[in-house]
């Protein structure tokens, strides 16, 4: 029989319940997914001691609960996106404050030094299978993304404000970006060909594929707004910038354990910069130019 636990610790305990029931929908997801068999069955094996872990706290509180759909919808949502290891990381952070927080209810809870266990358990058999093939080529993506937010956020900044019109800066800066494109991915693999790297084809088409999707994101909204409203276009790609390199910098710091904030800043400093810098060439260009669109 459990000893009998006040009110408060009871509400903690019972969201505890929820995190593990949570967890092992979405750890048992991950092995329906999973194509290698050792990998399957660590995942299936935490996913039963999250099970455990639960029946461990429902003797406590006395009650079922059902996991969160938010939070296994969420992360099932992560997984097709982003990949295992992403989300792997990012529950491995959950964990570790979930094992902090059953610390603090030592005292209620007697098993307490049994889940703590499991998590470190846990935390030490997904250290060897977070091993996934597109982290091989984070370099390949970083030099896709920054190279286009770098090139094309100066190249359209000095666009914007010489043509003076939302359409034919959407339409020049489709051009260079698709040519871009395909420069950067041809560049990348005849340096990867030339370094002997086997899979130089695929690094290229990572590269060319970032750098595709950082075209299209600072190209969109040249498109939605009117052809005169070309300043609000201006503002809105800015901000998609510093949205892309932020997401981008949480995916790496998440699953690769890199710093956030320093690289977020030096990203975000250059491309703007380089952004500045086109704008004032860009009307410098217009005036001596004298081109009125």
């Amino acid at each position: 029989m459990t000893p009998p636990i006040d009110e408060g610790v009871r509400t903690a305990l019972i969201a505890f319940q929820r995190a593990e029931a949570s967890d092992a929908v979405v750890y048992r997801r991950m092995a329906r997914h999973e194509r290698h068999d050792p990998h399957r069955a660590i995942f299936n094996r935490i996913a039963e001691d999250e099970l455990a872990h639960y029946d461990v706290l429902k003797r406590y509180t006395g009650v079922d609960v059902p996991p969160s759909r938010l939070k296994v919808c969420w992360y099932t949502l992560l997984l097709y996106l982003l990949g295992y290891t992403f989300v792997l990381r990012l529950m491995e952070k959950s964990e570790d404050r979930t094992a902090a927080a059953y610390g603090a209810r030592a005292a209620a809870i007697s098993e307490t030094e049994m889940i703590i266990a499991h998590e470190q358990e846990h935390e030490s058999a997904l250290a060897g299978i977070l091993d996934e093939e597109r982290l091989h080529y984070v370099g390949s993506v970083v030099l896709g993304l920054s190279d286009a937010l770098v090139e094309l956020t100066g190249a359209i900044a000095g666009l914007t404000f010489a043509l003076a019109n939302a359409r034919i800066v959407a339409l020049a800066g489709i051009i260079t970006g698709i040519a871009a494109t395909l420069s950067m991915a041809a560049s990348n693999y005849l340096a990867k060909r030339a370094e002997g790297d086997s899979h130089a084809l695929r690094a290229s088409l990572y590269t060319g594929m970032a750098y595709l999707v950082t075209v299209a994101i600072l190209v969109t909204p040249y498109l939605l707004v009117p052809p005169e409203h070309y300043q609000l276009a201006f503002v809105i790609m800015l901000g998609s910038v510093v949205v892309v390199i932020a997401a981008f910098n949480y995916y790496l710091s998440v699953a690769e354990r890199e710093p956030f904030f320093s690289r977020f800043g030096h990203m975000t400093a250059i491309s703007l910069s380089v952004a500045a810098i086109s704008f004032v060439i860009g009307l410098a260009a217009r005036a001596l130019l004298g081109v009125d669109l």
